[in-house]
């Protein structure tokens, strides 16, 4: 058999092995037989890797499905406790960490205050997060580090991050080298996305888009089933679509973006110029005062009704299935939503005027089990290209290095 095809059957056997372990993961304790009629694949295929699998550690049977008659079908899960990732949310005041095992169980968080801003401040992360895993009290196998960050990480984990003060910067190789463990970092927007589509509800839709609002304003894109990065990893800069010509000054240094419009800087501004809050105040006290003050709910309303039209946009061009609403600004949803739903289906193009919106309670935590689950991707995925840190994470698992390599 020539070399091409035997590339081609292993690439071939590589996809199927991932597909299987990602429907156990998110579907389990589940049959054999099912296995193989949702995948398409045939009942010895689905054997012989399932066994693969369990020798490899990382499946386990679960339980016996009531019989019909016949001998009870054995349901198979994913063994949790076999490895664990740890997952970072770099926000510009903040490090959220959580360690997370297959199940994306959260066994330990960790939170501190951080300065984004100090000239110092990456290898500072390197060092908080080398402190956090010694003080971790779980011992299962880790098998990587993720870091979410606000900005665009291409697949090397370089980072150019404007809201951070970023350009270039070797994010991956730095915490790598200080820590000894593989680095995997992406776009937070996409982390979260990523463990909606592993581990929430994107688990049923192949394609979805993530929608963030809060400092910033995020998209993930999900199509197909996995995470679209785009170019460069740059897609999703959706805070930085036009929506103003000729508008206020983004801190990217176009005018006029989404984000000078709708994001919490902007909402806190204005307020501040229309004197609905006083100058020192922020984006609390904004949605304390729209408790009762109409001026203030005015504010949220309108930049509900830009971000309605803008995510109708998205919707016109990648026709999803579901779009979530995440991140910090949803606790002024109260304020928004309105708006937002008008404008979102009148902009839409009426054959897509179905699609679902779902607003996601924030929580920080989620962010960090996101930026993890960039990690266990590496998993649950065919190893398609020699991308060395996912390498690297698959070859972690004592018994899955040959299978995986």
């Amino acid at each position: 058999m020539s070399g091409f095809a035997t590339g081609s059957l292993q690439l071939t056997r590589d996809l199927n092995r991932a597909a299987v372990l990602r429907l156990i993961a998110s579907s389990g304790p589940i049959a054999r037989s099912a296995i193989a009629r949702r995948l398409g694949l045939s009942p010895a295929t689905v054997t012989s890797l399932t066994r693969e699998l369990s020798e490899q550690g990382l499946l386990r049977v679960a339980e016996r499905a009531p019989s019909r008659g016949g001998r009870p079908a054995l349901l198979l899960e994913i063994v949790g406790a076999a490895a664990t990732a740890f997952g970072v949310k770099v926000a510009p005041d903040r490090l959220v960490g959580v360690r997370i095992n297959l199940d994306a169980d959260v066994l330990e968080r960790f939170e501190e205050p951080f300065d984004t801003a100090a000239p110092d401040a990456p290898g500072r992360i390197a060092t908080t997060l080398a402190r956090w895993l010694e003080a971790s009290k779980e011992r299962a196998p880790l098998l990587g580090v993720g870091l979410g960050v606000p900005g665009i990480a291409n697949r090397d984990g370089v980072v150019n991050a404007p809201m951070l003060g970023w350009k270039r910067l070797d994010l991956a190789g730095l915490v790598s080298k200080e820590i000894g463990l593989p680095v995997l970092v992406d776009n937070d927007v996409n982390t979260l996305a990523i463990a909606e589509r592993l581990y929430g509800r994107g688990r049923d839709a192949d394609d979805f888009v993530t929608v963030t609002l809060g400092p910033g304003i995020g998209l993930g894109i999900v199509a197909g089933g996995d995470i679209h990065r785009g170019y460069g990893g740059g897609a999703g800069e959706f805070g930085h679509v036009n929506v103003v010509e000729d508008g206020a000054a983004c801190r990217c240094g176009l005018r006029g973006c989404l984000e000078t419009v709708a994001a919490d800087r902007a909402l806190v501004a204005r307020a501040r110029r229309e004197r609905v809050i006083a100058n020192r105040s922020g984006i609390e006290r904004l949605r304390q005062v729209a408790e009762t003050d109409d001026r203030a709910k005015a504010i949220f309303a309108d930049a509900g009704a830009v971000l309605g039209r803008a995510v109708a946009g998205i919707v016109n061009v990648l026709s999803p299935q579901l779009v979530l609403v995440s991140g910090e600004g949803v606790q002024a949803w109260t304020y928004l939503g309105e708006a937002f739903e008008e404008a979102l289906r009148r902009h839409v193009f009426p054959p897509l005027a179905g699609v679902g919106v779902e607003v996601d309670p924030w929580d920080d935590a989620k962010w960090a089990v996101g930026a993890a689950a960039l990690v266990l991707r590496s998993t649950f995925t065919a190893p398609l290209d020699q991308n060395p840190p996912e390498s690297s994470i698959r070859a972690r698992f004592p018994r899955q290095a040959e299978a995986l390599a």
